[in-house]
């Protein structure tokens, strides 16, 4: 089974990291940093850590587990993190470099429900755990600080 590792990435603005992807022929979208565990990784935290360097050459303190979605060949989890610094003029991922993978724009949105309502954040279900998470004021990154 394929694992994928993404992370909720948490300002200091209380505001959130997301990647605005443009494709041709696709409708835009915005998904969360992150991407897939390969068997040189020590853990799925070590893989999130290598996503986030290569895709926003940040530097985060993973929080906790937030969501885990599974279908019958793949996983993802979802990491609740928070991050002090990112370029992304110093990204290295294999995936900028590739043709016809379209743009991709980091971007901070307001991490409340009118933000997330503002962005087509795939996958849906990580928007509903989202919405729910800060309308029931449970994110709990001021506390885990």
């Amino acid at each position: 089974m394929m694992e994928r590792v993404r992370a909720v990435l948490v300002t200091a603005d209380d505001t959130m990291l997301v990647i605005r992807r443009t494709r041709p022929g696709i409708p835009e979208y915005w998904v969360l940093p992150g991407g897939g565990v390969e068997p040189s990784d020590e853990s799925r935290e070590a893989a999130l850590h290598r996503e986030i360097h290569e895709e926003i050459a940040g530097k985060a303190d993973i929080i906790r587990l937030l969501h885990t979605m599974e279908s019958d060949d793949e996983r993802q989890l979802f990491y609740l993190a928070r991050i002090a610094t990112w370029s992304f003029d110093d990204r290295t991922g294999p995936e900028f470099s590739a043709e016809g993978r379209g743009e991709y724009a980091l971007e901070e949105i307001p991490l409340t429900t009118e933000g997330l309502d503002g962005i087509d954040l795939k996958p849906e279900e990580i928007t509903h755990v989202l919405w729910g998470a800060i309308n029931a004021g449970s994110l709990g990154v001021e506390a885990s600080l």
